[in-house]
């Protein structure tokens, strides 16, 4: 039975614009609760950010719904996420496609990300400690990208991990402002739009243990 909480979210989020049915199934399926602090869990099916620890937050509902609505996502889709924190975003990305690919600078939270992985039984996750910004080679190309933090401007190498035809979602830092970027790729070239405008903690180098 769904949580009467969930249910006043998943209102709050089509009435914000949120249209993409699969994609409020997967806010509905994901129990929130789990990705933050006990002492914030009453607060879990608010519309707002939370604090997650090591200075991170898990986003506001509404900009996970956005991003994840505007990847156009298949379910033969490979994505890479620069930015695990808490693992909410990524779960959401797991339920739509095939395989989600996940790198986290702060190990502590990657170890509790997984660990939720696990619990919820999500087994298209691959994780990676490791610095975001040297994105995933290996793995070469990505269908979609998706940054979960604010960066001053998208390295030219993460284009290069997208597929013709692909898309990357990043916050981009302009001026005194953040700014939430679509890049779709097309014919070679990258086309850019702008979505809204966003809060996000910054993207950093280097990784922590």
């Amino acid at each position: 039975m769904l949580d009467v909480r969930k249910i006043r979210l998943t209102l709050e989020l089509r009435e914000a614009g949120i249209s993409d049915s699969k994609v409020l199934s997967a806010i509905e399926k994901i129990p929130r609760e789990i990705f933050v602090p006990e002492n914030f869990r009453n607060q879990s099916y608010e519309n707002i950010a939370l604090p997650i620890g090591d200075d991170q937050t898990i986003s506001q509902p509404y900009i996970v719904a956005l991003m994840t609505q505007e990847l156009h996502i298949k379910n033969t889709d490979k994505i890479l996420e620069i930015g695990t924190g808490s693992g909410y975003q990524c779960s959401i990305l797991s339920l739509l496609c095939r395989r989600v690919y996940t790198v986290e600078r702060i190990k502590s939270l990657l170890v509790k990300a997984e660990l939720i992985f696990k619990k919820l039984k999500l087994t298209n996750i691959v994780t990676k400690h490791d610095d975001g910004n040297l994105g995933w080679k290996e793995q070469i190309p990505f269908d979609k990208i998706i940054f979960t933090a604010v960066t001053e401007e998208i390295p030219n190498s993460f284009f290069d991990h997208l597929k013709e035809g692909g898309i990357l979602i990043s916050p981009v830092k302009k001026d005194s402002k953040q700014i939430l970027n679509k890049y779709t790729k097309i014919n070679g070239s990258i086309e850019i739009e702008s979505l809204s405008e966003v809060i996000f903690v910054p993207n950093l180098t280097g990784k922590k243990d």
